[in-house]
């Protein structure tokens, strides 16, 4: 009796907010503290109810947000449970392949395709950038040619570390625990994790109608893993579907390579759409730059919170992204290098496909390869020295047939071999010869 009372009591004095969303934000803190350790017995929820004076309708809501992010178990009759803080492995890191011979899992830009910065570095030596703490986060001729590129007229922008750290920033400060959240099916393995990090309710975007999502999440054009880009009409429908406060993140990480004419639901909805312009595929992953442009009310909030963090992204990198976004010789290499890309995917899709395999491929630098048996495909394509990346860290839900991701951006000849070898590992094998 003692130490259930001490239990509520303590669970008690933690909840300040006493919504469902609340008490589970409340509780989750307890366990991550450590103040609620892992195999403790929760007091019921009626207890719980009582003590906060809610219903328990509420109490029951927010265990079950608990449930769905892991914090909690059930045992039936013998009551609830704090579950252990094993941190499951994350998706992201399911994705790199073994140390091969040809590596075509990393989802990476070719080097060779990205624009020479020689120059770039040369032109923008000028100490003055870095001589202060107190200028503005974002160099503002960058802004202004930001600005200009963007889909849709944005009430701010800033420049953050690229476009995961874009799309971890928005998530903190727009989603919240127990939140339902949708996204496509199937998507960037590393949005997974940082929604399931943040305790979110992730919804495939197949299952939108009645979800009521705080947040959408998507990528308009060269979806990773697919390749699939969204038409004008597509995003036009799309934004006549989602619920008025549904807040739309846009993540165009492929930028500058895509063969598609950008789209934006923000052209629909731009007091509600946030969206990020990448620059590692088309500049170079080092430079580690992404632009975010959208409602002041969320582009200030993540602006301010990085002040506690980094403060700012080197504005030595932005004066070398806008020489390379202004210089007409950096221009030029980066169209080159997008319609090299669009070589690529074609020529491999066109072997494959004469080799009866089913692929997707239509932008960007990814290829999405249809396989009957995840497993045997990866042990098929190890075995002649390559590597590709498992699709099942892709779904937010199992597809009805397994797939792998290539990453045909880095294929510059050899495609019939290379289809060849791709077309075997994806046919049906008997799988008693995996065992």
């Amino acid at each position: 009796m003692f130490r259930r009372r001490n239990l509520l009591a303590l669970i008690a004095r933690a909840v300040e907010d006493r919504s469902s969303r609340g008490i589970a934000a409340a509780v989750s803190r307890l366990v991550t503290a450590g103040d609620l350790p892992s195999g403790s017995r929760l007091p019921t929820v009626r207890d719980v109810a009582r003590e906060l004076r809610v219903s328990p309708t509420t109490v029951s809501e927010a265990w079950q947000s608990l449930l769905r992010a892991g914090a909690i178990r059930t045992r039936g009759r013998s009551g609830t449970f704090v579950a252990a803080l094993d941190r499951p492995r994350l998706r992201y890191a399911q994705l790199g392949g073994p140390a091969l011979e040809r590596d075509l899992s990393s989802g990476v830009p070719d080097h060779d395709l990205l624009p020479d910065l020689t120059e770039a570095l040369k032109r923008v030596g000028d100490g003055r950038l870095t001589s202060s703490y107190l200028d503005a986060p974002v160099l503002p001729a960058l802004e202004d040619v930001l600005r200009e590129r963007w889909p849709f007229p944005p009430e701010a922008v800033t420049v953050v570390d690229g476009a995961l750290d874009a799309l971890d920033r928005i998530i903190g400060v727009a989603v919240r625990f127990g939140d339902r959240v949708v996204v496509e099916n199937p998507t960037f393995p590393p949005l997974l994790d940082l929604l399931d990090t943040a305790g979110a309710t992730v919804v495939p975007l197949s299952d939108l109608e009645g979800a009521e999502p705080v947040a959408i999440f998507i990528q308009p054009r060269a979806q990773n893993p697919t390749g699939a880009t969204m038409s004008a009409s597509d995003v036009a429908a799309l934004a006549a579907r989602l619920p008025e406060n549904t807040i739309i993140v846009e993540d165009d990480h492929a930028g500058d390579i895509a063969t598609a004419t950008p789209v934006s639901l923000g052209t629909h909805r731009p007091d509600r759409t946030v969206h990020i312009a990448g620059f590692s595929k088309s500049h170079g992953p080092d430079l580690r730059l992404a632009a975010v442009g959208g409602p002041a009310r969320i582009i200030e909030a993540v602006a301010a919170r990085r002040l506690l963090g980094p403060g700012w992204s080197s504005r030595l990198l932005q004066a070398v992204l806008l020489d390379l976004l202004t210089s007409p010789a950096s221009i030029a290499q980066v169209s080159t290098a997008r319609l090299e890309y669009a070589r690529r995917r074609a020529s491999l899709l066109a072997a494959l496909r004469s080799r009866q395999a089913e692929a997707a491929a239509d932008d960007g630098i990814n290829l999405w390869l249809t396989v009957h048996n995840q497993q045997h495909a990866l042990v098929t394509l190890a075995a002649h020295g390559i590597s590709v990346a498992p699709g099942a860290p892709f779904m937010v839900t199992p597809a009805a047939t397994d797939h792998v991701r290539v990453t045909v951006g880095l294929v510059a000849d050899g495609f019939d071999d290379l289809a060849t070898i791709l077309a075997s590992a994806a046919r049906r094998t008997d799988n008693r010869r995996l065992l």
